[in-house]
Order: structure tokens, then C-alpha cells, then sequence
């Protein structure tokens, strides 16, 4: 394996963690308007890419492999539990 197909591995491996850390950060201000965002959009954001990232690498550890769905559960909820604590004050 070469050097641009072990990025490609590693971007693919983090896309998901990175795609719901975002919308999660974007959408999170829709559904709770009244509470006061403790932190800017891109600290939740990353908060919740790390968050989410860290759950991806643990399924990983844990099974062997990625791409299973319990891995993308435990990512949902690592994403949702940062976000409760970005938002709280």
C-alpha cells in the first residue's frame, strides 16, 4: 500500500466522525434555541470530531475491523454526549 492510499484509508476511516460532528454542531442551535451555546461552532465542532473519532478508533480496537454498526452507534453517541457538554455552561 502506498503512501496516498494510506491517506485515502485514513480520510475514509474519519469522514463519518467529521460529517456528524459537524451537522451535529450546525444543528444542535436549531433544535434548542433557548439555551446559551457555551462555546463557538467550531469548538463543538471539533469537540465533537475528536469525540466521534475516538469511538471510531475504540470499535476498531474492539472488533478488529471497522465499518461495523455498533462502532457508528457508539459514534452517534460519543457525538451526542460532547454536544450536551458543549452546549452546557
Amino acid at each position: 500500500m502506498g503512501p496516498l492510499d494510506l491517506l485515502n484509508h485514513l480520510l475514509n476511516f474519519a469522514a463519518p466522525a467529521l460529517v456528524v460532528g459537524v451537522l451535529l454542531a450546525l444543528l444542535a442551535p436549531l433544535l434548542y434555541r433557548k439555551v446559551p451555546v457555551a462555546r463557538s461552532l467550531y469548538a463543538q465542532a471539533a469537540i465533537n470530531f475528536v469525540a466521534g473519532l475516538g469511538a471510531l478508533v475504540g470499535g476498531l480496537v474492539f472488533f478488529g475491523r471497522d465499518g461495523k454498526m455498533a462502532s457508528y452507534a457508539a459514534m452517534v453517541l460519543a457525538c451526542a454526549v460532547s454536544q450536551w457538554w458543549a452546549m452546557r455552561r
